[in-house]
């Protein structure tokens, strides 16, 4: 079993930057790639990023050039840098961890998930 625990979310005025973190304890953590989802209308959970267990990268469409994902192996963390942000960025954002290296844009293939730690944007 893996605990995934976020931490960073927080108010945060629109255009303003804010920084994710999701720890993840254990010595397993560079084998696996990491996302982040949110709740969206029609979905249980959208896809954000996501980052390989080589550190590639992958973002949803509406985030890229905004968002960006990144790890720290020797700290078992991952990050969610968001910049310029909006209020319909506001969200519970969620931290994920799956054995498929690649990662995934889809939940389904996440084993491990966190709590969620909730963004909020003031206009």
């Amino acid at each position: 079993q893996v605990q995934l625990v976020e931490s960073g979310g927080g108010l945060v005025q629109a255009g303003g930057p804010l920084r994710l973190s999701c720890a993840a304890p254990g010595r397993t953590f560079s084998s696996y790639a990491m996302g982040w989802f949110r709740p969206a209308p029609g979905k249980e959970r959208e896809f954000v990023a996501n980052i390989s267990w080589d550190s590639l990268t992958y973002y949803a469409d509406p985030v890229k050039g905004r968002f960006t994902i990144s790890r720290d192996n020797a700290k078992n963390t991952v990050y969610l840098q968001m910049h310029s942000l909006k209020p319909e960025h506001a969200a519970v954002y969620y931290c994920a961890a799956t054995w498929m290296r690649a990662g995934s844009d889809h939940k389904g293939p996440y084993d491990y998930w966190g709590q969620g730690t909730q963004v909020t944007v003031s206009s």
